[in-house]
């Protein structure tokens, strides 16, 4: 039993690294932008297109989990990220605008599936114990995908590492086999889920949930961290292009040092969660995110933005669990149907990048900070509602 145990923490433990993929899309909308010559707006589609889908498949997925099971709803977004990234390596991706679309919205729609099962898959394999401690370990694993992919965008473009003629698009060929692997190793390991017990919830009864205080607040917070989170690792790159004249392959770095302090934050915080109250940490992230914008919105020094870029890293690499749990345990009896709504929040990934590509087109990249200020100033005022327990 304990090696089953086992087996099942690190099936699902791989399932988080897979649920990193979707961060990619940040650094290859500055790659696509390069060569297609798009402007910031059109770039940001891709990003806003990739969590667009939140919005419209968190819910159902929630329900779907109460029919097929929150195992086999995983297994079915690993089968559809998979599908994505072999879109994304068709030798038509160079050329065509509308494979590109595809694609990134199969990315986004077995993300969705994704994030909204596998958080309460979590819960079924270790129990509801420190579940936000567990939960932000597995952001820690999922984070240490997202902070590759700058680098293995980058080491292709550079021809750093054999890229068999995929150049930067390297990285979607390994995250392809990645995700096969993750796949036939969750399918391989048997997991006992609790029955449903009552009546599953229909559409409307989940979006009624959101009456629920905690559970609207919690879901506001979820879409200023997406939003802040995809606004950074979009937009970073970009304002030390802007300010200090880098190139882009160069600049890219800034969004792996966002990922490398947000790995180190969710790695970390998965202590400090087990001693530390929640309310507590929840303050210290957000002060170090205020004081990110700051440096970002003033900033023409190198130390000064990379110090900026590090801070709203680790400052933002918790919030997401937090949120979560917040919700998660205020109705345990219905996690299926709150996961999906909490999914929805990473709409957020959609709602800022537009807004800040706007902005940004008006003002350059300071008005893109303005646009992620905003998310902060919320979540600072979310602090009061944080629960302790």
């Amino acid at each position: 039993m304990a090696n089953s145990n086992k087996l099942a923490i690190l099936s699902v433990m791989l399932c988080f690294f897979c649920m990193g993929f979707v961060d990619l899309v940040g650094i290859a909308s500055n790659y696509v932008k390069e060569e297609l010559q798009l402007t910031d707006s059109m770039a940001n589609i891709f990003p806003s297109l990739v969590f667009f889908w939140f919005l419209i498949f968190s819910v159902p997925t929630g329900m779907l989990m109460n029919k097929i099971g929150r195992k086999k709803t995983v297994l079915l977004s690993l089968v559809v990220t998979v599908v994505s990234l072999l879109l994304l390596l068709l030798p038509l991706f160079g050329e065509n605008f509308g494979t590109m679309l595809v694609a990134f919205s199969l990315l986004g729609i077995g993300n969705a599936l994704m994030q909204t099962s596998l958080n309460p898959l979590v819960s079924t394999v270790m129990g509801d114990g420190n579940l936000a401690s567990m939960l932000t370990f597995g952001q820690f694993v999922k984070a240490i995908a997202s902070f590759s992919a700058p680098y293995l965008a980058m080491w292709g473009a550079m021809q750093v590492i054999p890229e068999f003629g995929l150049d930067w698009r390297i990285l979607f060929a390994l995250f392809f086999v990645i995700g096969i692997v993750a796949t036939l190793v969750l399918w391989s390991v048997p997991i006992d889920e609790p029955a449903i017990e009552g009546k599953p919830s229909t559409f409307v009864e989940c979006i009624k949930l959101l009456g629920t205080p905690i559970v609207l607040l919690s879901f506001l917070g979820i879409m200023c961290h997406v939003g802040i989170d995809v606004g950074t690792n979009t937009t970073a790159p970009k304002i030390l292009m802007e300010r200090l004249g880098m190139t882009l392959n160069e600049a890219a770095f800034a969004t792996s040092l966002y990922f490398i302090f947000r790995t180190i934050g969710c790695f970390t915080g998965s202590f400090f969660l087990r001693v530390l109250p929640a309310r507590t940490f929840f303050v210290i992230s957000v002060v170090m995110m205020v004081l990110s914008m700051c440096g970002l919105f003033v900033g023409t020094e190198k130390w000064v933005l990379y110090t900026a870029i590090a801070l709203v890293g680790y400052g933002n690499s918790n919030i997401f669990s937090i949120c979560f749990a917040q919700a998660l345990t205020s109705m345990p009896e219905k996690q299926n149907e709150v996961s999906g709504l909490m999914i929805m929040g990473l709409f957020g990934g959609t709602v800022f990048p537009l807004l800040m590509g706007v902005m940004s087109d008006v003002m350059g990249q300071s008005g893109a900070v303005l646009v992620m200020a905003v998310g902060v100033a919320y979540l600072f005022m979310f602090t009061k509602n944080i629960s302790n327990n």
